[in-house]
């Protein structure tokens, strides 16, 4: 591993030491009434869970929904500013990469987005707002067989509050944020409006809201230039100042000569929820509408000429630095993009003791399409020629039906079996256009496509052997197969546009699952859990191909099914308002689907998708969370998580085996404090910490706080909330109070201001 900042880590972890010393036994229970919610079943759940409730939330800066989550334990967000679209997960053994193994559902919609991966697989966080969040459950690992491989690193349970009255919300948030690196120096901000009126009457609850996040970004990419031939006189390159010379992520010396500029992003959210008791059943219909825009068309270049003009093309020399300044680094872009989710949850008895709980789905990609430019827009010889990109027909569609049973004729058996269908539909085309403002598709570019669906049911035995003794077995059947696919294929000697088709594959996988729980008295329990679970390949690691300005992207059709193999122990300790917990966890594995992106010369970003033989994770999560911990009125969430992750077996390139696997820091760690002053006043502290890790599978990448490194870094923020009056509140925050300069590939956020005042009535 690179060398960590000791200060850095010893600041930190010295809290664990402070945190652990203050254990006082006392149960606590962390329960919400949701809709439709069967408040009398009481199965085992072999996996390691943490709830949070809006209490939770006080001591954080929170803008979006991925705020709510981000501090909890082996949790990565990767957020790179305020409304981002990009804000991938990855939970324990997967890094933020592997956005396929973490699954996002939101009142049982699924939101996260199985159709591809890196930062185009993040979860749609965006579909539910931060301000209607009732409650949230993390459960980590694959360890029930009610999920598939997509939960190998774990599964996130959003639910919403319900109105059961007349109620109405506003609340509206600005921020700012300060931001230095290379050659940008400025301050970007934006804001964000929420309003919500909901009301039951008789025996019907509706909801409706809007939220509209419009928000200014930092540059999120900055450019070096390649070498120029040395067959090239210097005097037919262009004079040029303003060159910014470092290093970058491998430690090699380069020419900074650019930055994208700012992100400017708006993001329009409209919901309605309508949820109907029939006596004992209940019936919940969830409609989210998206309506999101992303411009940056505002590059910066560093360099000026001779005269004084800015350069955006050409070979240059600046003193003894020659090298290549291509048009396209400074390409502009505009995103439009729509989305309409549908749900709908039914739950309730069949008879006495057979409950079911049915899910339908549909998510409907109804326009995404981005325009980009072949240069700058003040480029003296930029033109309209660019491309356009156009996800058509794609989405994906999910429908689960599963049965609770709580008598099966011995005390302490029950059951919960059921069956799931996914559906899932991708395709990519790019055009050449003329006129790329207009979005004119001109002709073909690239195109590429299929589709994927997964049959699967399961079935898990809870048994209660005693009063101490617990234990469950399940067992996942998934069959899977993709379909359709095909990609582009330039072949020289043809005129038309030629497609490769791929044929159909298929396989089947069967899941075993196991835990057995103990706990001696009220204070102590202790649980182990193992799974076995399969990820199958998604659509764009199987079929997506595409070749754009900065960017070329290869697909594998050869891939496998994940194969992995996850244990888990775990022991808690009940404190005073609260719990101490540490899990051990290991996974094992094996064809790894490892998305790895590689910066060529010229700056053009190759993304490809290989096959790694074998991965080993294991870890350790030390947690405290509790309520007035050592003093009235400070309640605690502190967690702290070592992970030791390396290729153990790669046929293909043996010099990866002992590697470290990318985006996988030794040491994270996080903290959420937050004292009640009064009945009022609420003041809180977070704190995130992460070691520096590799962005690359081998390694290569040394240098430390440069664009394209993964940095080390200790990220605190402030908040404080005091309410005016009943219904009414004001609050103020900062976040990466110290101004930390770092890097997950893109920069992270610097110091951030939040203002925000909310009403109810």
């Amino acid at each position: 591993m690179k060398d960590n900042n000791v200060l850095r880590q010893s600041i930190f972890f010295s809290l664990i030491s402070f945190c652990a010393g203050q254990a006082i036994a006392q149960d606590v229970v962390e329960e919400v009434v949701v809709w439709g919610s069967q408040s009398d079943r009481s199965f085992v759940n072999p996996s390691p869970t943490s709830v949070l409730n809006q209490d939770d939330f006080a001591s954080i800066n929170v803008a979006t929904t991925e705020d709510v989550v981000k501090f909890e334990p082996s949790v990565v967000i990767r957020r790179r500013f305020i409304g981002d679209s990009n804000g991938v997960l990855g939970m324990r053994g997967s890094n933020m990469f592997q956005t396929s193994r973490s699954m996002v559902f939101a009142d049982g919609v699924p939101l996260h987005y199985l159709l591809q991966s890196r930062w185009n697989g993040a979860p749609r966080w965006t579909m539910v707002s931060a301000s209607e969040i009732a409650q949230v459950e993390v459960k980590y690992g694959p360890f029930s067989a009610e999920y598939g491989g997509n939960a190998m690193g774990g599964v996130m349970e959003i639910e919403t509050a319900i109105p059961q009255k007349s109620e109405f919300h506003f609340d509206t948030s600005y921020y700012s944020q300060d931001f230095d690196a290379y050659g940008f120096n400025d301050t970007v901000t934006g804001y964000k409006t929420f309003a919500s009126y909901g009301n039951k009457v008789g025996d019907t609850s509706f909801y409706l809201s809007f939220n509209r996040l419009d928000n200014e970004a930092q540059p999120q990419t900055f450019r070096a230039g390649g070498g120029v031939s040395s067959s090239i006189p210097n005097s037919a390159l262009i004079p040029v100042t303003g060159t910014i010379v470092g290093n970058d992520d491998l430690g090699r010396t380069v020419n900074w000569f650019m930055d994208t500029g700012v992100v400017d992003t708006l993001t329009n959210n409209y919901k309605f929820k309508l949820g109907h008791e029939f006596g004992a059943w209940s019936a919940l219909l969830n409609v989210a509408y998206e309506d999101r825009s992303s411009v940056n068309d505002s590059a910066n270049s560093y360099l000026k000429d001779s005269e004084g003009n800015t350069v955006y093309r050409g070979n240059v020399i600046d003193g003894d630095r020659r090298y290549s300044v291509p048009a396209s680094r400074f390409a502009s872009s505009d995103l439009e993009r729509r989305s309409l989710s549908t749900g709908l949850r039914i739950r309730g008895p069949l008879t006495e003791s057979i409950d079911l709980e049915a899910n339908v789905n549909r998510f409907t990609v109804l326009r995404d399409e981005t325009r980009s430019s072949g240069s700058h827009p003040n480029d003296p010889l930029h033109s309209l020629n660019g491309q356009v990109s156009d996800f058509g027909d794609t989405g994906w569609n999910t429908a689960e039906a599963k049965l609770f049973f709580n008598d099966l004729g011995l005390d302490g058996l029950g059951l919960v079996t059921g069956v799931r269908q996914e559906s899932y539909e991708l395709n990519l085309d790019i055009y050449n256009s003329s006129n790329y403002q207009a979005g004119e598709q001109t002709s073909f570019s690239g195109r590429s496509g299929g589709e994927t669906e997964i049959f699967a049911a399961y079935a898990q035995l809870n048994y209660q052997l005693s009063d101490a003794w617990d234990t469950s077995f399940g067992i996942r059947y998934e069959d899977f197969e993709s379909s359709n696919g095909y990609f582009d294929e330039d072949n020289a000697e043809t005129p038309e546009f030629d497609l490769t088709r791929v044929p159909a594959r298929g396989s089947n996988e069967m899941s075993p699952k196991f835990s057995l729980g103990y706990r001696p008295n009220e204070a102590w329990s202790f649980r182990y859990s193992a799974a076995k679970a399969y990820r199958f390949p998604i659509v764009e690691e199987l079929f997506s191909q595409f070749e754009a300005y900065n960017a070329v992207s290869l697909s594998n059709i050869e891939l496998k099914p994940e194969d992995g193999t996850h244990h888990n122990l775990m022991a808690e300790r009940a404190i005073e308002g609260g719990y101490v917990r540490v899990n051990y966890f290991t996974e094992t594995i094996e064809n790894a689907i490892e998305a790895q992106s590689t910066i060529l010369d010229g700056g053009i970003s190759l993304r490809t998708f290989i096959p790694v033989d074998e991965i080993e994770t294991s870890g350790l999560e030390f947690i405290v969370n509790a309520d007035d911990f050592m003093i009235d009125q400070l309640d605690i969430r502190f967690n702290a998580v070592y992970t030791d992750s390396e290729v153990t077996k790669n046929a293909a390139n043996r010099a990866l085996e002992g590697k470290v696997y990318p985006r996988m820091p030794e040491w994270r760690g996080n903290l959420l404090a937050t004292y009640h002053l009064s009945r009022d006043w609420n003041i809180g502290l977070n704190a995130q910490y992460a070691s520096d890790s590799f962005g690359r599978i081998d390694n290569l990448d040394n240098e430390d706080n440069v664009y394209g490194a993964q940095d080390g870094y200790m990220r605190v923020g402030l908040k404080s909330t005091y309410r005016l009056r009943d219904g009414m509140a004001l609050g103020f925050g900062i976040d990466n109070l110290t101004d930390e300069v770092a890097y997950v590939a893109h920069p992270w956020p610097g110091r951030t201001f939040f203002a925000n005042f909310s009403y109810d009535l």
